[in-house]
């Protein structure tokens, strides 16, 4: 029922000498989302953990995950749960009832989690230092921010859920982005945050779609090829950022030292290679 997969941490000169097999086998997330399993991959980029848990109708529970030396996942983090399927439930101390754009944010010390349902629920958890109240978020509780145009390809909106602007935590920031039909570009000009780490999940494409997505310093960029319900890890070093074959959503979350959105180093197009 349970899988971890453990990523250490890259530096960017090792990741300068990377092919694509080596680029996805560290940097690429994908087959988190499996019927009647929690997958999920333990990083060391501030202790991010990101993951799937899809009960298909049945119960699954997540306890114990020996990554992280506490006797229950929670003891020690806090936890973002995004359903990106049908309607499902999480149990933690409580039930919520969860729809398809729904986040839930669980605090220290909620507990085991167990998900029922339809749901396809993506996981994030990071270390916390305090322990905040559990909230479940609707999309009309998330503040809106409007960016980009049509004739720049990245018409979008994006929606902060677990941010210092809608409610606290200790260092998880989680939203998602919303492409709008005939927009492709997200996240450009691109920008690095030397103080914390994100990760990204692409989600609402064909079968078909992919997303081309871009990483790496800012002077060696690279790029993998993502298809549905696939992300990436992007170190605080490397810039994230891309481009699709068509509009999509795609889930952001970082963790680090700072929970200020708009702390980062933005790299201007003239500075990319």
């Amino acid at each position: 029922m349970l899988t971890v997969e453990t990523r250490r941490a890259i530096d960017p000169e090792a990741a300068k000498g990377f092919d694509t097999e080596a680029l996805r086998r560290n940097f690429h997330v994908g087959g988190l989302f499996r019927d009647g399993e929690i997958r999920l991959v333990y990083t060391h980029y501030d202790r991010m953990i990101v993951g799937g848990a899809v009960p298909a109708g049945g119960e699954l529970t997540l306890d114990r995950v020996a990554e992280c030396g506490t006797p229950s996942i929670l003891d020690r983090r806090e936890m973002a749960v995004v359903n990106i399927g049908g309607p499902g439930r999480v149990t933690a101390g409580e039930s919520w009832d969860m729809a398809r754009g729904d986040v839930l944010y669980l605090g220290r010390g909620a507990g085991p989690v167990t998900f029922t349902g339809e749901g396809r629920f993506y996981i994030l958890s990071a270390p916390a230092h305090a322990t905040h109240p559990a909230r479940l978020l609707k999309l009309a509780e998330a503040t809106p921010v409007r960016l980009g145009s049509a004739e720049t390809s990245n018409l979008r909106t994006i929606f902060q859920f677990v941010h210092p602007d809608v409610m606290p935590s200790c260092q998880l920031v989680v939203g998602y982005t919303r492409l709008e039909p005939g927009s492709v570009w997200n996240t450009m000009p691109a920008h690095v945050h030397d103080r914390r780490m994100e990760a990204y999940l692409y989600f609402d494409l064909a079968p078909e779609a992919r997303v081309m997505h871009l990483m790496g310093e800012p002077s060696e960029t690279r790029s993998m090829i993502l298809a549905n319900e696939e992300g990436a890890l992007s170190p605080p070093w490397s810039i994230h950022c891309g481009a699709g074959t068509s509009n999509y959503t795609f889930i952001w979350a970082m963790a680090g030292d700072n929970v200020d959105y708009k702390d980062v180093e933005v790299v201007g197009m003239g500075d990319l290679r």
